[in-house]
């Protein structure tokens, strides 16, 4: 293949006969050539190649003066000495923007190669919010690089496939570029699974699409013969992985596809459209279920045509595209066609709404800051398959395939989402979870004005608009509940995995980590886990460097000898002789609870679970300083200690019988009983017996939930 030049770049210029900046253009070309100097490719090609070939596809798709420039000087500040700020005075910002853009982050270190992903696609993504032409850069630059990507080794090859496949491809389609989507995702196929794509391959060469030609004759004659005269006819074959992923992910034989091949015919009028139609149905049979109007119901990404199979006089089926000259730009080059040149100036034709989307994904990742996350929101939303449905009043509604209910009424209005109690299909009632499809009418049956959503819908919605808005209520609106549920979250995946911070040390960990996570403090970072904006599996492994520092410290510290008393309650009092020892009534400690003494004034010292309620508020008082002392169980505990457990359960005779009857078999001593009546039918009985120890409390529960009509079973 011969060598990109400056001066095939030019001629490819000339040919589109736009007034293109030259001056601009060849200064950035210099600039470009100067700093790449002897720097060559994998290939052994100079590596000025690549921005001159990156320039042409944007030439090709249309793009302006100062796209062209910045796909000249993409790599310059990545790769050489200039700077950013040389470029912004040499060309102007909006230049700069575009280069600082597509370039990577080079010069940060990320804990993994995930996380630098990560970030990498966030930059690009705002500066697409700013400036659409970036992602335009970046998606050309991205082809040339699949284009070369021989040179590759192995394993690098079929990363950038993969990467490609998940982010960049599905942001071409969402930008409605057909042709970078489609040649994006045939060459990453070749490198992810060369035997598939060998395959059909192989197979497309079997098959002589000469009859294409010949029905382009005679559907043009028969257009003709009934007034239709300005047309373009042209034939297209099916992308290889669009066949791949019917082959392969739907199981279909070559032969069972019926949109391999395509003609497209392209008209002056919509009206004509509908004519061609009704002419093509005449002419063919058409395959029933086959017919897609996406003019009047256009997709996510602004394409428009109408689709129909057919079976033509060979019996080979075929797809016949119907559209007029402007939708047909559009198909092509989506966004790019948006961006009309005019002597230097563009002009954005509701490219706001068309990149909504975008700024939905930045402002979903900076609620909860999880990086992992913004690749499985690009995964989610950018899918090229997606569900149309439409609300009682006939609004059409886009979503991805495998939304549920849930999402299509936050897609409505956030409003609409929050006050949801259920949904309509087709007038039927179905399940909030149910998964919409194509065609469905749904109505969403909304609560009362305060009525929120659940926690548990960000476990069941799909897109991360409606995560967002979901995390946004919860923030809003329930601050001190989201508080208290991200501490006891964080609480009970610190049981889990067997960590238990002292008292002394909580405040001081839980500030740091919350640096770390760059909240204002505790309390939000508390919050933050509450309404699901941080994950709490993120922060376990700084808390588990933490308290192995701990363990390190009680470690050298255990040869220090520490005066200890044996009370007859079963609790070793670090630090104090012949103290009298009570149990706090307020949190009934039981053997296998984390303890902790407070030396009380006149009655020894009250032993208190460490996570009660009361030790926390005391810790935060400075006169309390020093009556606090560590404290364990003795291993030869007493027989029994006293435990409170409050049973709710469906209000039945026989209940407390049943309940009695199992504390007997278990042998379980019963010191006292209460119960009485509840709401919605429900009882409510506190119970307080004898057990040994925490595990023994916790089979004794165990034991009780098993107990019909019993619904939860909790210590008081």
């Amino acid at each position: 293949m011969r060598e990109m030049t400056y001066e095939k770049l030019c001629e490819v210029i000339r040919e589109t006969g736009k007034p293109y900046d030259m001056d601009m253009i060849a200064r950035a070309y210099q600039v470009a050539e100067k700093a790449h100097g002897g720097q060559r490719r994998r290939s052994g090609e100079p590596y000025i190649c690549h921005p001159l070939c990156v320039a042409q596809l944007l030439v090709e798709l249309g793009m302006d003066s100062e796209s062209v420039a910045g796909a000249l000087l993409h790599d310059v500040v990545e790769d050489t000495n200039i700077s950013l700020s040389q470029i912004s005075r040499e060309f102007g910002p909006s230049v700069a923007l575009l280069v600082d853009g597509v370039t990577k982050l080079t010069k940060i270190e990320f804990s993994s190669l995930e996380e630098r992903q990560a970030e990498n696609l966030r930059k690009m993504l705002l500066a697409m919010s700013q400036d659409v032409r970036v992602m335009i850069i970046k998606l050309c630059d991205r082809l040339h690089n699949m284009r070369t990507g021989d040179a590759w080794p192995e394993q690098k090859r079929r990363d950038k496939a993969l990467e490609t496949m998940e982010v960049y491809a599905p942001i071409a389609h969402r930008l409605g570029i057909s042709s970078i989507k489609e040649e994006l995702e045939d060459r990453s196929l070749y490198y992810l699974d060369p035997i598939g794509y060998q395959h059909i391959s192989e197979q497309l060469a079997q098959h002589d699409d000469s009859f294409l030609e010949n029905i382009c004759q005679v559907v043009r004659r028969h257009l003709e013969d009934n007034g239709i005269h300005n047309m373009i006819i042209k034939s297209r074959i099916k992308s290889v992985y669009g066949i791949y992923r019917k082959m392969y992910m739907q199981g279909k034989e070559f032969d069972e596809i019926y949109d391999i091949y395509a003609v497209r015919i392209i008209l002056d009028t919509v009206a004509e459209c509908y004519t061609a139609l009704g002419l093509i149905h005449d002419m063919y049979h058409p395959i029933p279920n086959r017919f897609k109007d996406y003019i009047s119901t256009p997709k996510p990404n602004g394409y428009k045509s109408l689709h129909t199979t057919v079976i033509g006089h060979e019996t080979v089926p075929f797809e016949v595209q119907i559209r007029t000259r402007e939708m047909d730009q559009n198909a092509e080059y989506g966004v790019a066609a948006h961006w009309k040149y005019k002597a230097g100036v563009t002009t954005r034709d509701k490219l706001d709404e068309r990149l909504a989307w975008v700024r939905q994904l930045l402002e979903s990742q900076q609620e909860n800051g999880d990086v992992d996350e913004l690749l499985q929101g690009i995964k989610s939303d950018l899918l090229p398959e997606e569900v149309f449905a439409f609300t009682p009043r006939g609004d059409v509604i886009n979503l991805p395939a495998g939304a549920t209910a849930i999402d299509f009424a936050y897609a409505i209005h956030s409003a609409v989402g929050n006050r949801m109690i259920g949904a309509k299909v087709n007038g039927h009632i179905v399940p909030i979870d149910h998964k919409v499809s194509t065609g469905e009418i749904i109505e969403v049956v909304t609560g009362p004005e305060d009525k929120g959503p659940s926690r548990d819908w960000l476990k069941i919605v799909k897109t991360s608009e409606a995560k967002n808005k979901i995390r946004s209520w919860f923030k809003k609106e329930r601050r001190e509940e989201n508080i208290q549920e991200g501490r006891a979250a964080l609480e009970r995946e610190l049981r889990r995995n067997n960590i238990r911070i002292p008292p002394e040390k909580w405040d001081e960990i839980m500030t740091e980590l919350a640096r770390r996570q760059h909240t204002n403090g505790v309390e939000e970072m508390y919050a933050a886990i509450g309404y699901g904006g941080l994950l709490v599996s993120k922060l376990m492994p700084k808390l588990k460097e933490e308290y192995q520092k701990l363990k390190v410290v009680e470690v050298k510290l255990t040869n220090a000898p520490i005066p200890t008393t044996h009370s007859s309650e079963g609790v070793v009092v670090e630090g104090v002789d012949n103290c009298p020892i009570k149990f706090a009534k307020c949190c009934k400690p039981l053997p296998g609870d984390e303890i902790i003494g407070f030396i009380t004034r006149g009655f020894g010292v009250s032993i208190h679970k460490c996570d009660c309620a009361n030790v926390k508020a005391a810790q935060e008082n400075p006169e309390n300083n020093g009556r606090f002392l560590p404290c364990r169980w003795e291993k030869n505990d007493r027989e029994t200690y006293k435990a409170t457990l409050e049973i709710t359960a469906m209000d039945r005779t026989g209940l407390v019988g049943d309940i009695a009857v199992s504390l007997g078999d278990m042998r379980v001593p019963i010191y006292s009983m209460n119960a009485r009546e509840g709401d919605n039918g429900r009882a409510l009985i506190n119970i307080t017996l004898g057990t040994t120890n925490i595990e023994h409390l916790n089979s004794v529960v165990a034991k009780l939930k098993k107990v019909r009509d019993v619904i939860s079973v909790v210590r008081v």
